[in-house]
């Protein structure tokens, strides 16, 4: 079994060996342009915050690459490109 040293280390070779640009190492999140699914749904920052209950300042940072949407806000935002009116019906409800 390896000790968490061990995983760290391992982890880190991967990170180095990726800003290397060797592909066979670790995985890269596809990038998600949230402006564009926001505009797609037709709301402003502002409306799009408020109707799927995301904080406007992160929705500005991610469209403002100041940050980029963890594992479950890419589900979401996913979720709201395939089916925005469902999707803000059903987090309404919630």
């Amino acid at each position: 079994m390896k000790s968490a040293f061990d995983k760290i280390a391992a982890g880190l070779g991967d990170a180095i060996a990726h800003a290397n640009g060797e592909t066979g190492h670790g995985r890269v999140a596809a990038p998600i342009d949230v402006a564009a699914i926001r505009k797609r749904t037709g709301k402003t920052q502002d409306q799009f915050a408020r109707a799927y209950h995301l904080p406007l300042g992160t929705v500005r940072d991610w469209e403002q690459s100041r940050s980029q949407p963890d594992a479950p806000a890419r589900v979401l935002l996913s979720l709201i490109k395939a089916e925005p009116d469902t999707i803000e019906q059903l987090v309404q409800r919630a």
